[in-house]
């Protein structure tokens, strides 16, 4: 098993920190990882994306062009990197913001409202975190309770008493995952 994801979105939207948490998952689970993030000098509102690998095998080079899955959270994000997921792919982008949305038929679309369901659980921040429970829904790479141990090793420890608040926001991205058919495959 290799999966090649990359994370994209504006700074501030937790791209990183959910790349890394897939990664310290991965490394967990004694899987390769490989986690190479690429951001614009802005702290919040520029572009930041993170090519996230892991694997049972060795990695041989964390610099790909074509994904397994993309993870999108705006709309710049998915209008530049959506022709880069392989045919069969997965691509996940937050609904709730992008009004453009993915055209492809040849891989799988799954729509999220993620910032909504954050809203809904009383802290946007989340959003990321309901976008990775969608994303381990459709493909476990890493189990629930990885997450939750990576999340710990990731979240600074001034935050921990927001794991609760993480885990109901993973679930409920499960549970959107499981309920939000697929828009475009045709396989």
């Amino acid at each position: 098993m290799t999966e090649e994801i990359i994370i994209a979105g504006f700074g501030g939207q937790g791209v990183l920190s959910l790349g890394q948490i897939l990664c310290y998952g991965g490394v967990i689970e004694d899987k390769e990882v490989s986690w190479m993030p690429s951001y614009g000098p802005e702290m919040r509102g520029g572009t930041a994306n993170c090519i996230t690998i892991i694997s049972d095998s060795k990695i041989s080079s964390p610099i790909i062009s074509k994904f397994d899955t993309l993870i999108a959270l705006n709309q710049p994000s998915l209008d530049k990197f959506e022709n880069s997921v392989k045919p069969g792919g997965l691509l996940i982008y937050e609904a709730s913001t992008i009004l453009n949305p993915p055209k492809r038929t040849d891989i799988e679309i799954l729509p999220v409202e993620a910032a909504n369901e954050a809203a809904k659980l009383k802290n946007t921040r989340v959003m990321n975190m309901v976008v990775l429970g969608a994303y381990l829904k459709k493909k476990p790479i890493i189990s629930f309770d990885t997450a939750l141990e990576a999340l710990k090793k990731v979240l600074p420890e001034r935050y921990h008493h927001l794991i609760p608040l993480n885990k109901q926001a993973i679930e409920k991205g499960m549970e959107l995952a499981e309920k939000t058919a697929n828009v475009n495959y045709q396989s």
